[in-house]
């Protein structure tokens, strides 16, 4: 079973991600952490197999997270989330950043799915 990380400000849209992996029987959730500073921290403690991280927190944003983690460990698999307007240019960034995928919210359990089974 690979461990997710699930980093999110919003307790709602982290509680719906436990979820989707909690019943995936695929996936098991790690940890949540609430910014990139904290995800960073929760990365080496809990060395998961896969992120799911916002784009927009306070604090630590995404997007600063994920250029230090990719520096850290190369081989980091990060699906970010977001529901940013406009996503085309922060969904280009993140990819060149080391992002393996990007998921817009609302997402459904499949999106999910789909794009975690295919890391």
């Amino acid at each position: 079973m690979k461990k997710v990380l699930i980093v999110d400000d919003s307790l709602s849209v982290a509680r719906q991600l436990e979820k989707i992996i909690a019943d995936s029987g695929d996936f098991c959730c790690v940890g949540h952490a609430k910014n990139g500073a904290e995800a960073i921290r929760m990365n080496h403690t809990e060395n998961p197999d896969l992120i799911c991280m916002d784009m927009n927190m306070p604090g630590m944003d995404g997007l600063t997270a994920l250029r230090s983690l990719v520096v850290l460990d190369k081989e980091v698999k990060v699906v970010m989330i977001t529901s940013l307007g406009g996503i085309g240019d922060k969904f280009t960034e993140a990819i060149k950043l080391g992002a393996r995928s990007v998921i817009s919210k609302p997402f459904t359990t499949d999106d999910v799915l789909r794009v975690l089974r295919n890391l």
